[in-house]
């Protein structure tokens, strides 16, 4: 086997294992309530390279040979199936971010939020987790390079935004990382609209000074090497 074979047959080996996590992760986001049916859709960068979840395929019918790649540009490298509808959206996230990872899901709580509010309140302090208060991108029709432009314009500074009328975008420098802020994202939602659903209270919310020192804080949160 020569040198070049050697070092093709790794990169192969290596795509089919992020691919193997990339459905791991859509199907949790099924699994967890996030998205229904093919609604969603989750996408991993290596290199030059994205590999994303294929358009209008149930997760739970994905299997190996289902691996779907494309290069920045959206041109296909890999695979029979077509991309997500929803690639310009990630690809301008790539182009524009450091993310190596992104989610997006129509998730209930913070879909129903998109179409309340600009910014989603203060509620909680976990919101440093997302850079900030997480903005609403302006609607605009699914799989377009107008929703993507929204989108980057709601990111700025963040690793998430809602979209409106729509659900919800999070990148990471991982799978694990993007899906985690996805998660965060929809609990926040959820706990301003269970608070803000009280007749007689207005909830008390937090100031961007405190949540800033909360960001700070969350920069040596966990274990340390």
């Amino acid at each position: 086997m020569t040198q070049a074979a050697r070092g093709s047959g790794r990169a192969g080996s290596g795509l089919a294992r992020v691919w193997g996590e990339l459905v791991a992760t859509a199907r949790r986001t099924v699994t967890d309530g996030l998205v229904v049916g093919t609604s969603g859709n989750v996408s991993v960068r290596i290199g030059d390279t994205v590999l994303a979840t294929p358009s209008g395929v149930p997760y739970d019918e994905l299997t190996a040979r289902d691996l779907v790649a494309v290069g920045l540009d959206g041109r296909q490298r890999a695979g029979t199936l077509t991309p997500t509808s929803e690639l310009p959206m990630h690809l301008a996230v790539y182009r524009a971010t450091s993310a190596r990872a992104v989610v997006h899901t129509h998730a209930v709580h913070a879909t129903a939020v998109s179409t309340l509010v600009p910014e989603l309140p203060l509620i909680h302090y976990m919101a440093a987790a997302l850079g900030g208060p997480v903005r609403v991108a302006p609607y605009a029709t699914y799989g377009t390079e107008r929703l993507a432009e929204n989108v980057l314009d709601a990111l700025k500074g963040r690793t998430g935004c809602l979209l409106q009328n729509h659900g919800t975008l999070t990148y990471g420098d991982t799978l694990a990382a993007a899906y985690d802020r996805t998660a965060q994202l929809e609990w926040l939602c959820r706990v301003w609209l269970t608070a803000s659903a009280h007749p007689h209270h207005t909830p008390t919310l937090l100031t961007r000074d405190q949540v800033r020192e909360v960001e700070e804080k969350l920069r040596g949160y966990g274990q340390r090497g």
